[in-house]
């Protein structure tokens, strides 16, 4: 875990990490035809944070890795399995790509944690990842944080959205 992600509530947290096995329908593209193209990876893990006194109990799920359509089905799967968690903030600072496939698993889930009276909040601070939430709006529907410790008070406040 780096420095920047590292709080007092990591600590304390209780960590369960799970990472989730990327299946292939289609192989992906062979760019430079030389038969090694290499298998997209999604790293997802999962974590249970106990709350610190000043922000409540809530899940983090944090994916590594490119999140496209080659990915998108297991980051699916790990938002499905959070539908319940009541408190959620997904991390998306691992996450240097995200096409509309990506875009569009992410505001399923959203939908379904909803639907469970749950909330979400989006902890990133890529700047190219932060200008697509704003570009595309997806910052209107979610908020969208900068740091894991405003993402974690965001939960607490009302969505608005």
């Amino acid at each position: 875990m780096s420095a920047a992600n590292k709080s007092g509530s990591d600590i304390a947290a209780t960590r369960r990490a799970h990472t989730y096995s990327c299946s292939l329908l289609v192989p992906p593209p062979d760019p430079d035809g030389s038969g090694l193209a290499s298998v997209p990876m999604l790293d997802i893990e999962s974590f249970h944070r106990d709350g610190d006194g000043s922000a409540a109990p809530y899940h983090l799920l944090r994916p590594t890795g490119e999140l496209d359509a080659y990915t998108v089905a297991q980051f699916r799967e790990a938002l499905a399995e959070h539908a319940n968690a009541g408190r959620l903030v997904v991390d998306l600072c691992g996450v240097p790509f995200i096409d509309s496939a990506g875009l569009g698993a992410l505001i399923g889930g959203i939908r379904r944690i909803r639907e469970n009276e749950g909330r979400v909040v989006v902890y990133c601070n890529g700047a190219t990842l932060l200008r697509l939430l704003h570009t595309t709006g997806f910052d209107r529907i979610v908020p969208v944080e900068e740091t894991l410790e405003t993402a974690a008070g965001a939960l607490d406040r009302d969505p608005g959205i």
